[in-house]
């Protein structure tokens, strides 16, 4: 597995090169022969529960020659790195870029060499598709960005879809975020037309991150990608079907999901932490595989994995400062824990400057994706990204016949296993912040200087 520098910056090789050199211990090269059954997930799983979350290239996979990258964007360092900031400006960089798009640039052609497979030669089989867990259904695609077009408005958009393998060229496929894909889907479908669609794997973290964004209907993800990247997002003609797709991507299945097709598709092992059973059950019909030469096939692993779901929360931080930030001036920061599957939980921090400013933001950041159920406000000296600290700030500031707002019947993500068969589900809001322009307690504080004196006596004490 040949790491070559590609010609361009948005290249997930070149990422991969860069955070290499920059970070050494966080790029690790697994050289020992893994199968596709399950081992891809173990890995992930062990490292994770020794609190490690490095990007993994796995370059021996039995029976096949084409290696395999995992944990692209696992990390929040990676995350930043993919940006160009460091860790701890993430967050404002990433929701202030998500509001500069910047349009595409079409390259004539694939800038390297591809080979491209059509019609009755189309055989899914020839890629290294991982079995992740006992009890999920089949094999599956799980990093592959699915790119399409509005037919109405002919806006692109690219997002993350489950696909699970049912033969040489048939996959099914869930459109369960009930976002831009399951409209587009939709429309085509009332038409009588199938839904043209690209289904592209190996690609740099911030075409990622920039399809997990919100942007406004008639401004593409693929732009979204292009301020993330500060300059066009670089993209190329499909093979068979008139899409553009990110220009270096590894691997590009293209096809067509099918007008009036549903079939059982499911279960899988989802991002909540359970199998889940419930799907669109679209079906996706592969007319061509386009791949570079070496290619490199990309794989998320799945449940609770933070390749999975860490991009989810860290733009749904961004999303939510953006939209918060709108209305009230003192947000200080955002987190969207893992343990809430990175999608049902906010935890938000303001200095409060009037009073109600607390119960104010909850529903804006309810508001801001129908995934979220659970947000708690605090005040400005708690760390939203200390989970005790936000427990802390509960069982000491806040009352239950005061502090809480519940929305029954709301919208809701169709996987979460605790919400209806068609994902409404009820939704709560936590104002733990102190009752403003009011005496309350004092918070026990220690001085800086002495914080800074016993953190250094503990590093020579070893400890």
């Amino acid at each position: 597995m040949t790491m070559v520098r590609d010609q361009s910056r948005q290249s997930l090789r070149t990422f991969v090169d860069e955070f290499a050199g920059a970070h050494p211990s966080d790029v690790v090269r697994v050289k020992e022969e893994v199968g596709l059954d399950y081992d891809l997930q173990a890995v992930v799983l062990e490292l994770e529960r020794r609190r490690r979350f490095p990007l993994l290239l796995f370059e021996r996979v039995r029976g096949s020659e084409t290696p395999i990258v995992a944990n692209v964007m696992a990390s929040r360092r990676g995350l930043a790195f993919a940006l160009s900031v460091d860790e701890p400006g993430l967050p404002d960089t990433y929701a202030r870029r998500l509001k500069e798009p910047i349009k595409p640039i079409v390259l004539p052609a694939a800038p390297c060499p591809v080979r491209v497979v059509r019609g009755a030669d189309v055989d899914l089989g020839t890629l290294p598709i991982p079995l992740y867990y006992p009890g999920d259904a089949g094999r599956y695609l799980t990093a592959g960005l699915t790119v399409a077009r509005d037919p109405d408005t002919g806006v692109e958009t690219a997002g993350y879809h489950r696909y699970q393998v049912k033969g040489r060229d048939r996959m099914g496929v869930s459109l369960h975020s009930r976002r831009r894909m399951f409209e587009y889907q939709r429309r085509a479908e009332a038409r009588g037309d199938n839904l043209p669609c690209a289904v592209v794997l190996g690609l740099h973290p911030a075409i990622g991150m920039g399809s997990l964004a919100y942007p406004a209907p008639e401004i593409s993800k693929l732009e979204v990608a292009g301020g993330l990247f500060a300059e066009p997002l670089e993209v190329r003609p499909c093979e068979t079907i008139d899409l553009a797709v990110p220009a270096w991507a590894e691997i590009v299945i293209e096809g067509e999901i099918l007008a009036g097709a549903r079939e059982p598709e499911g279960p899988f092992g989802e991002f909540t932490g359970y199998f889940s059973r419930r799907s669109t059950e679209h079906v996706f019909l592969a007319r061509a595989i386009v791949m570079r030469e070496g290619a490199w096939f990309q794989s998320i692993a799945s449940g609770r994995a933070p390749d999975h779901i860490l991009p989810l929360g860290v733009l749904r931080e961004a999303e939510i400062l953006n939209a918060v930030r709108r209305v009230i001036p003192n947000v200080r920061a955002v987190h969207v824990p893992t343990s809430g599957g990175a999608s049902f939980t906010a935890y938000v921090s303001i200095a409060q400057t009037r009073p109600g400013e607390a119960k104010h933001a909850i529903p804006i950041v309810l508001g801001v994706d129908h995934y979220l159920k659970l947000v708690v406000v605090v005040d400005d000296d708690i760390d939203v990204f200390d989970e005790s600290d936000v427990l802390w700030a509960i069982a000491t500031r806040m009352q239950a016949d005061r502090d809480l707002v519940v929305i029954g019947g709301s919208l809701g993500a169709m996987l979460d296993p605790s919400a209806s068969a068609d994902g409404v589900t009820a939704k709560l809001g936590i104002d733990a912040t102190r009752p403003f322009g009011q005496a309350f307690a004092d918070k026990l504080v220690m001085s800086p200087e002495r914080h800074a004196w016993a953190r250094d006596l503990v590093d020579r004490l070893g400890s």
